[in-house]
């Protein structure tokens, strides 16, 4: 009849331990990669979340100074329109006073006909006074003759 097996029990019995070492194994070596990457996971969150109010933080501020910077364009912007219109007043002033204050050389042929005019002048001048010398002596003359025959005669 039959017969107890007693080998293949056993040997089925120390199959299922070892596949439950493994198992166990396996289990404890899952459960740390799962913990390990959850520690990551989150670690990784944690940094994220970090990194994002940082960046947040910084577009504020940067809002913030590009908008100061705008500002601060616009005036000198401003400044600088003011400034080149005072110039270009400044410039234009001085070009009119340059113009009536700097002596202009005058040409040959100018010079030749201020002094010819002049020449004139001085010969129409001489030629007056030439005229009224003679004639003031000559009055004189007379009046000194009559008046010294006037004082012989009441001598």
């Amino acid at each position: 009849k039959h017969s107890k097996a007693s080998g293949a029990g056993q040997s089925i019995i120390g199959i299922l331990e070892v596949v439950e070492s493994d198992f166990a194994k396996n289990l404890a070596k899952e459960e740390t990669e799962e913990a390990d990457a959850q520690s990551e996971y989150e670690k990784v969150t944690q940094e994220n979340k970090i990194a994002k109010a940082q960046k947040s933080q910084d577009e504020s501020y940067k809002t913030q100074e590009s908008t100061s910077l705008d500002k601060t364009v616009a005036e000198y912007s401003a400044d600088r329109e003011s400034a080149n219109a005072e110039l270009s007043a400044v410039l234009e002033y001085y070009a009119k006073i340059k113009e009536r204050c700097i002596a202009k050389p005058e040409t040959f042929a100018e010079r030749a006909a201020r002094r010819v005019t002049e020449i004139e002048g001085l010969k129409s001048a001489l030629k007056t006074l030439e005229e009224e010398t003679a004639f003031v002596q000559r009055g004189r003359r007379a009046g000194r003759r009559s008046h010294s025959a006037g004082f012989l005669a009441a001598h």
